[in-house]
């Protein structure tokens, strides 16, 4: 390993540590947003209320010194809401931009399927290519721009279901289901104590492992990390499967074959290795492709799953050696 290498391992055992102080039980959902952050990618974090989803990206934001701003999505949010917008000055006789919160690093975009399908694409140019157009103009976003969508899986009442085009920019979706009973005891014991977890967050324990800039160079230590040429035309031919199989109507792109190939990357990066093994990939293939999937109804009224699907495709194609 090269020194940046070795200090990018370093920083995400850090950061795992840090934001474990706070979020209880979570280990897996830690490890892939911090995935979705040092790949320069987004993620669709779906839980019930209450698992600290919030708090996660809040925390997230701290340890790795970058800028936090939520919007909370509700029907009659409108894209100037999010973007922002020009308001005229009537003291300087000019029109001045008031920036809305998708100006940050970190963008919790809370219940992100409770607004209309024209609110929600107001983010699709900001994840695509960090950038924001407001009355023609054009304006850069940080380059740490990381969006967070919640959304709650049990409750579809007043929900407007999020576009193909939109689920494809995630390149995660990430489960964050109820902690284990003794994890469940841990954080019912720190409530009534003084080290809650948002006490913890606030009273200055968690501490800040890098700033911006260097969460900016050591995205790019990522690329030093071995993938064999085998695993790539892997990787291709699992995503590929997925619109060949008799049970899915919409497979997944070739955004998801690039997605799965950074997944798989940082899941090595996550290990402590500098090289990419066939588990990786099959570790990373459900997070990466199950919300871009669509099965065919007969199949779906069969009872039939998406990650059963997946699964099932990755149990056909050979795995390099």
């Amino acid at each position: 390993m090269t020194d940046k290498t070795e200090r990018l391992k370093e920083v995400l055992a850090q950061a795992r540590a840090e934001v474990g102080k706070v979020i209880i039980g979570q280990a897996e959902v830690i490890d892939r947003t911090l995935m979705a952050i040092f790949t320069g990618q987004h993620a669709l974090v779906e839980g019930v209320p209450g698992v600290a989803k919030t708090l996660l990206v809040r925390t997230l934001a701290h340890v790795l010194g970058c800028e936090f701003a939520r919007i909370q999505f509700t029907p009659d949010l409108m894209p100037a809401d999010i973007v922002g917008t020009n308001i005229f000055n009537l003291q300087r006789n000019e029109f001045t931009l008031v920036k809305g919160p998708v100006f940050t690093s970190f963008l919790l975009a809370d219940e992100i399927n409770r607004a209309p399908a024209k609110t929600q694409s107001a983010l699709l140019q900001a994840m695509q290519e960090r950038l924001v157009t407001i009355d023609r103009e054009t304006h850069v976003l940080p380059a740490n721009f990381t969006v967070f969508a919640t959304q709650n899986p049990i409750e579809y009442e007043g929900t407007y279901p999020l576009p193909e085009a939109q689920k494809d920019r995630f390149m995660l979706k990430i489960s964050m289901g109820a902690p284990e009973r003794e994890e469940e005891l841990t954080l019912a014991r720190r409530t009534l104590g003084r080290d809650a977890p948002e006490a913890t967050l606030a009273g200055g324990t968690v501490k800040a492992v890098i700033g911006a800039e260097e969460l900016r160079a050591l995205r790019e230590e990522l690329a030093a990390i071995t993938m064999r040429e085998e695993l790539i035309s892997y990787t291709v031919d699992v995503v590929r499967a997925t619109r060949a199989n008799e049970s899915v109507l919409v497979g997944a792109g070739p955004r998801a074959t690039q997605s799965l190939l950074l997944a798989a990357r940082a899941s090595a990066a996550m290990a402590g290795r500098d090289f990419v093994t066939p588990d990786d990939v099959k570790t990373m293939a459900t997070a990466v492709l199950e919300h871009r999937l669509i099965l065919r109804p007969e199949f779906e009224i069969e009872g039939l799953g998406i990650a059963e699907v997946i699964r099932g495709i990755l149990e056909q194609i050979a795995v390099p050696r």
